[in-house]
């Protein structure tokens, strides 16, 4: 087959969407089809351009349209930015050869409009990879208001999406029961997670964690967030059982990564002064990734309400690679939750009760048997059910389908 992918981010972004973007390329060209990917030449978030306008990376054609002039200074500059993508990847979409199918994520919002442009004028077929649901996204971050003129078009806009991709495929049971709740067909949508890659991401001991040594952490319980502080991400209840943690010295927390709430979480550690039990670092390399989680003991996965089912935290399957238990907080409707519980790998806990999660972190320090425990049923989760092999076997085939 001869297959296109439109997103913004891809190769070698660390944006989670350019990282399964990259891996499901990678295992269509092993499997001999021709994948060529149109993205962004900056980095997602960042303005000017810095990547080569096209270049061959593990069989994959990348071409790289445009510039972002913004990044993530405001919504209209964001905005002006996905307008001048959407131009310029409709152009070099049209002026390449056919392909059989092409599959369309969600950054920008509605890059699908493109794939059913592609159908209309060349006759490929359009799978729709929705990673995040719009206008639910914005208005449940508060950036917009239900009900308004904008949401009111961005929903007609999603439906039409939708409903005019031959495929759509969601992340979970929750986004699943959302989009045939807007009255797509259910032969329309296939449920493929995200995933982690089964030979990058091993469980590394203790002993020989480099990071462990780095923070001088010793035998102490680490309590990790690692990845994005977005605004769908709530914050504020783990930084509380840090500080109730305040003065015990047998847990740190370790709050790895970025994004737009990452300042609230350095401003009050520095405001309560929990230097001591916590340690902040930035984004680390993907190389170093399972290196990374495993210097967790117990890891930290959050949504505020409302998010179930419109975003899903993929960061939970790098969690499950490493065998490592996870603490959810959020809405027990959501996909990770559903997860955590049916494989006894973590608890959900309420949105907001810091005293439920400061219980179920002390539980971990004073039990290690049963949080080992939990991290083999999760690594076995992984393995049985969540790896890359197993997502990406399953888009292979989706893809023959559609394409047939």
């Amino acid at each position: 087959m001869k297959i296109l992918m439109i997103n913004q981010a891809f190769y070698p972004d660390v944006a989670a969407t350019a990282q399964h973007g990259h891996d499901l390329a990678r295992y269509l060209t092993s499997k001999g089809h021709q994948v060529t990917a149109i993205a962004s030449p900056s980095l997602y978030g960042e303005s000017g351009a810095s990547l080569p306008r096209r270049e061959t990376v593990d069989g994959i054609d990348i071409r790289r349209v445009g510039v972002s002039y913004f990044g993530k200074t405001g919504m209209l500059a964001r905005v002006v930015d996905y307008l001048y993508f959407y131009v310029v990847a409709a152009l070099l979409a049209l002026r390449l050869p056919r392909h059989d199918v092409v599959i369309c994520f969600t950054t920008p919002p509605f890059i699908a409009i493109m794939g059913v442009m592609l159908r209309l004028f060349k006759g490929t077929k359009v799978v729709y990879w929705v990673m995040d649901l719009f206008p639910e996204l914005p208005i449940a971050c508060g950036m917009m208001r239900e009900g308004s003129a904008p949401s009111w078009l961005m929903e007609r806009v999603s439906r039409f999406c939708l409903r005019h991709s031959d495929m759509n495929v969601v992340l979970g049971r929750c986004m699943e029961e959302r989009i045939l709740a807007k009255g797509i067909p259910p032969e329309q949508v296939r449920q493929i997670g995200v995933w982690s890659d089964q030979e990058a991401i091993q469980p590394i001991p203790r002993e020989d964690n480099e990071y462990r040594a780095k923070w001088g952490v010793e035998d102490r319980l680490v309590v990790m967030y690692s990845g994005n502080f977005g605004l769908g991400h709530d914050v504020d209840t783990f930084l509380n059982a840090a500080l109730a943690l305040k003065d015990d010295d047998r847990i740190r927390f370790a709050f790895i990564g970025g994004g737009k709430k990452k300042g609230i979480v350095e401003a009050f550690i520095s405001e309560h002064g929990l230097e001591r039990n916590c340690i902040l670092e930035p984004f680390q390399p993907r190389s170093k990734l399972d290196e990374l989680l495993s210097a967790g003991d117990v890891h930290l996965i959050s949504l505020l309400d409302g998010i179930q089912g419109v975003m899903i935290p993929c960061k939970l399957f790098g969690i499950l690679a490493v065998g490592r238990p996870a603490l959810f907080i959020g809405n027990p409707a959501s996909e990770v939750s559903r997860v955590i519980e049916e494989n006894r790998c973590g608890r959900t806990i309420t949105l907001g009760d810091s005293t439920e999660l400061v219980e179920a972190i002390t539980t971990y320090e004073r039990d290690p048997g049963e949080r080992q425990a939990a991290g083999e049923r999760a690594r076995r989760a992984f393995m049985d059910q969540h790896s890359m092999e197993h997502r990406c076997r399953a888009w292979l085939e989706l893809l023959e389908q559609v394409a047939n």
